[in-house]
């Protein structure tokens, strides 16, 4: 049987230690700057927030999540470019692909894909090798999906015509007259 006093005494001749103070793990201490710039430099990914509104040429080489305006011409030719939510863009867009979630106004190149989400609405042509549009997006434009090369900017290769087949040998037909 259990006898609570026995529980409570300290079973060795040395007093007992106290508990030890939980101690910050090194997960849960906040990352130094140092670090969150390190985090920041491995993901490529820049952002431009709600209140920010760019009017101009926009170029970059990383990943671009737009929540602001933008009005000109964006060109993030090697990489990917989000317009958030709250994103209004009036631009002519080059991007190897493009994810709309808010509003943009203009021509979308993309040498990927271009992707509208739902809610998401593009007035203006696509041209694109590969083109998703969600349930419950808005779109108003024409859409040509070029093969990579073309969608890149690059020149599409020449093709030559087949030569046309010579016309088959016949015989002279006598002449019918007419009556």
């Amino acid at each position: 049987m259990w006898k609570r006093d026995e529980a409570v005494k300290p079973q060795s001749s040395q007093p007992a230690a106290p508990p030890p103070t939980p101690q910050p793990s090194a997960t849960a201490a906040p990352p130094s700057p140092r670090q969150e710039a390190h985090t920041f430099l491995e993901k490529d990914n820049v952002n431009i927030g709600k209140s920010v509104v760019i009017k101009g040429e926009l170029n970059g080489s990383e990943d671009l999540t737009i929540e602001g305006q933008v009005e000109g011409t964006i060109q993030l030719r090697d990489h990917v470019l989000t317009i958030g939510p709250n994103g209004k863009i009036k631009a002519q867009v080059f991007a190897k692909a493009v994810i709309v979630l808010g509003e943009v106004t203009g021509n979308v190149t993309a040498s990927e894909k271009v992707d509208i989400r739902d809610k998401g609405s593009v007035d203006g042509d696509i041209i694109s090798p590969r083109v998703a549009i969600a349930e419950g997006a808005h779109f108003r434009g024409s859409v040509d999906m070029q093969r990579k090369a073309v969608a890149a900017g690059q020149q599409p290769q020449a093709v030559k015509p087949a030569p046309a087949p010579a016309p088959p040998q016949t015989q002279p037909q006598p002449a019918v007259a007419a009556r």
